[in-house]
């Protein structure tokens, strides 16, 4: 079934100007969700590793009906449409994960071509079951399909000639395979302006949350920038701030 919210958050991605990416902040619980949302954001995008952190898990480690609690109630405390990171699926077949999914409230997914053991995917048969995805959502979840070729990028890692060549390849087959956006995870800016030229299609990029940087991304090829765990690692910070503060002054 498609909703106004999910048509909302399609058209989002779409028909933006270079220096004008689509921000979407990452809520780890309720509060942070209302709080983005009174802050004037369009859309926001759950991060599995802030949900995990949330709850006591190790980031990847989160049980699917954890996961799936914490999207519900994120997602119907707000307005505005929701993405929810559900990392690989969970072993769940397309339609029941569809179903999970939509009935959380939820009208977007990121989905992951890691395995659990920390390999890639074949990227053909990542590219068959997004597209079973596809067919079991319809146009009722807008689907952003990472590729975690370039993820060494955090580690210092720099991208090679082969390992673009690979994120291109698996952009273009996951695209047609249906997906909305693709997020080449870890790409580093240098490296942006390649995969838009070679890539059809709305391109999500991960950054650091400073405002000062969002426009870059945006010019040098970024349709939708989000931001992991991050807003939640600040938060976590800053309570911790806080609390050393009334340590030291009480």
């Amino acid at each position: 079934m498609v909703t106004p919210s999910a048509t909302l958050f399609r058209a989002l991605h779409h028909d933006r100007s270079p220096g004008d990416p689509l921000v979407l902040p990452g809520p780890w619980d309720v509060a942070s969700a209302r709080a983005f949302e009174e802050a004037g954001f369009p859309a926001l995008a759950t991060p599995s590793a802030g949900i995990a952190a949330s709850l006591g898990h190790e980031d990847g480690s989160t049980p699917a009906e954890e996961m799936f609690t914490a999207v519900r109630r994120i997602a119907r405390s707000v307005s505005v449409p929701v993405s929810a990171d559900i990392e690989d699926g969970y072993g769940l077949a397309p339609k029941e994960l569809v179903e999970r999914l939509l009935e959380t409230g939820a009208v977007g997914c990121n989905l992951e071509d890691s395995t659990r053991a920390g390999g890639l995917k074949d990227p053909r048969a990542q590219a068959d079951w997004l597209a079973e995805v596809r067919a079991a959502a319809g146009d009722g979840l807008v689907l952003n399909a990472r590729i975690d070729t370039l993820i060494g990028a955090f580690h210092g890692v720099a991208p090679t000639p082969e390992t673009e060549a690979d994120t291109i390849e698996r952009a273009r087959l996951y695209i047609a395979a249906g997906a909305d956006c693709v997020y080449p995870i870890g790409a580093p800016l240098t490296t942006l302006p390649r995969l838009r030229a070679a890539i059809e299609g709305p391109i999500n990029v991960g950054t650091p949350v400073d405002p000062t940087i969002l426009r870059e991304w945006g010019e040098a090829g970024a349709t939708r920038i989000t931001f992991g765990p991050g807003m939640q690692l600040r938060a976590a910070a800053a309570a911790k701030e806080m609390a050393s503060t009334l340590l030291r002054d009480a």
